[in-house]
């Protein structure tokens, strides 16, 4: 059973040196490149860490590799097949600007530690929200056992909402972009996790990075790790002042109406 996903990968089909760097970074710590046939990560870890200790805190994190999630991973709806897909994220792409968020930093959601926007990013809120919307075509409906999974009963009514309409509950105005780091850890234990992480990653959050492709990846069966199967690049370079105001060059982009994150974004998924 395939599933597919659309994700923003900062230094993947990219030029952007920040973006790179930050790629690299995030490789070394997963041990792990969605990119096929690329070199292996070379086994590292934060100073006071055992490159155990980093695996078993990001077994989850690792199968999906370094990603922001813009559309969660779903199955194929029948009469739609990956071709089609993929010609579709290309039109997409083609047709949307790319966003420069003016720096990232480390943070505890739900439990687990992922990378996020310093500030709010209007733009790339709208991006995310025409990748779900334009897309759900693609999306077959979750069985019962993947609405399940979702413990509907512990979310919200609008998040139940989401969960029926666009089969996850994170999306829209309950969206919130992060590259996600970690697997959940115990709290007495995310303080050092959350310093160690934003040591290895300081060289690389300070200053603007891109989100100029959206990446296609494949999860082959349930538990194989993801894939990328292609990039497409995002219409325009960014305009400067977009590295400054989290914008993009988009005459026509309105912000994307933001809610309060929702305390559990499911992580890596």
């Amino acid at each position: 059973m395939t599933r597919v996903a659309v994700y923003a990968i900062p230094g993947v089909g990219s030029d952007d040196a920040t973006g790179i760097l930050l790629r690299e970074r995030a490789e070394a710590w997963l041990g792990r490149s969605v990119v096929g046939g690329s070199p292996a990560p070379a086994a590292a870890a934060p100073a006071g860490w055992t490159r155990a200790e980093v695996d078993a805190v990001t077994v989850d994190a690792r199968r999906y590799g370094f990603h922001g999630t813009l559309k969660p991973p779903f199955r194929l709806a029948d009469g739609h097949d990956l071709a089609g897909l993929d010609a579709a994220v290309a039109d997409l792409a083609g047709a949307r600007d790319g966003v420069a968020l003016a720096g990232l930093r480390v943070a505890a959601l739900g439990g687990f530690l992922a990378l996020v926007p310093t500030g709010p990013v209007p733009a790339l809120d709208a991006l995310a929200a025409d990748v779900v919307t334009g897309l759900d075509a693609f999306r077959a409906p979750p069985t019962e056992a993947e609405t399940a999974r979702r413990d509907p009963a512990s979310l919200s009514p609008r998040q139940r909402e989401l969960l029926q309409t666009w089969g996850y509950p994170y999306v829209l105005d309950g969206f919130r972009f992060h590259l996600t780091l970690t697997d959940r850890i115990p709290t007495a234990a995310r303080p050092r996790a959350e310093a160690a992480l934003a040591a290895w990653f300081a060289d690389a959050t300070d200053r603007p990075v891109a989100v100029d492709a959206l990446a296609l990846l494949i999860e082959d069966a349930p538990g194989a790790p993801f894939r990328l199967h292609a990039v497409h690049p995002l219409r325009t370079p960014l305009l400067p002042r977009a590295a400054l105001d989290g914008t993009s060059h988009d005459p026509d982009t309105t912000p994307h109406p933001r809610a309060t994150p929702a305390p559990d974004p499911e992580g890596t998924r």
